[in-house]
C-alpha cells in the first residue's frame, strides 16, 4: 500500500467546535465556537482513544507525561479564555491528546474527563490504546521500500497512534534487539527498521524530513526515535526548519 495518507470516509478531523477549538487554538491563538454536534459523542472510559500530535519547537528527551497546561484563546468577539485538554508532553516534538471517537468526528477530552473516569493519564494511555486496537485492529506491519516496513491499522489517519503501542513494539524488539528505529512523519505513517540494517537506517535518516515537510497539516514529527531495553529515546532529533 502507497505510504500516501488516504483520508478517513469519517474525515476524522476535529471540527469548529469544543473538539476543535483547542487544537485550533494551539496553531493559530484563535477559538471557534462550540457546534451542538460535539454533545452526541460517548463520553465513557470505552469510547476513549489517543492522537498523537506536533509540539512545533519541542524536543522532549523522556516519555513521561507532562500536562501542556492551560493556554488562551481568542473568540470572534476578541474576548480572550482559559482553556485545558487532556493534552501532555510525550517525547522529541511529539504531545498526545486524548480524544473520544465519534461518528463524523472526535472531541478533544478536557481534564476533568480523565478524573470523571478515575484515570492517571498513564491509565488513561493504556486504555485509550487498548480501545483503539479493539475498534480499529491491532497494528499490522508490511513491507514498504529501502527495507523499511509500514504499520497500519483499520483506520490510516490512526496509524500514527500505534507509536504507543507497547506490546507491538516489544515484539519487534523480541525480534531485534538490537534496537527499532521508528518515524511517525504523519498521522497515516509510521515506519520502522531494525537498528542493524544499516543501509535502510541510512534511508530512513535521509527520507524523514521529506515525509515529515511534505504532510502539510496532517504531518506529526520530524525525529527518529529508538525503542531499545523496552524504552523510547531521541536518536534523531526533530528538523529545524
Amino acid at each position: 500500500m502507497s505510504f500516501r495518507l488516504a483520508l478517513l470516509s469519517k474525515q476524522r478531523r476535529v471540527l469548529a467546535s469544543y473538539a476543535c477549538l483547542c487544537a485550533f487554538a494551539l496553531l493559530s491563538g484563535s477559538l471557534a465556537p462550540r457546534d451542538a454536534t460535539a454533545q452526541t459523542v460517548d463520553k465513557s472510559a470505552d469510547n476513549l482513544m489517543v492522537v498523537i500530535r506536533e509540539t512545533p519547537g519541542a524536543n522532549k528527551q523522556d516519555e513521561a507525561l507532562e500536562p501542556m497546561g492551560k493556554l488562551r484563546a481568542r473568540l470572534a468577539d476578541g474576548k480572550e479564555v482559559e482553556l485545558e485538554l487532556a493534552t501532555f508532553k510525550f517525547l522529541g516534538d511529539m504531545q498526545i491528546r486524548f480524544v473520544f471517537d465519534g461518528p463524523v468526528s472526535m472531541l478533544n477530552a478536557i481534564p476533568q474527563d480523565l478524573a470523571r473516569l478515575h484515570l492517571s493519564p498513564e491509565q488513561a494511555l493504556r486504555l485509550a490504546v487498548d480501545n483503539l486496537k479493539r475498534v480499529y485492529g491491532a497494528p499490522v506491519a508490511t513491507p514498504w521500500t529501502g527495507g523499511l516496513m509500514q504499520v497500519q491499522g483499520k483506520s490510516s489517519d490512526l496509524d500514527s497512534s500505534y507509536f504507543l503501542d507497547r506490546e507491538f513494539w516489544r515484539a519487534r524488539l523480541r525480534e531485534h534487539p538490537e534496537g527499532i528505529l521508528v518515524a511517525v512523519p504523519k498521522r497515516g505513517g509510521l515506519v520502522f527498521v531494525p537498528l542493524s540494517d544499516g543501509q535502510a537506517v541510512d534511508t530512513l535518516r535521509r527520507g524523514v524530513t521529506y515525509l515529515y515537510s511534505s504532510s502539510e497539516y496532517l504531518r506529526v514529527s520530524s525525529a527518529l526515535y529508538l525503542f531499545k531495553d523496552d524504552h523510547w529515546a531521541v536518536f534523531q532529533p526533530p528538523h529545524k526548519p
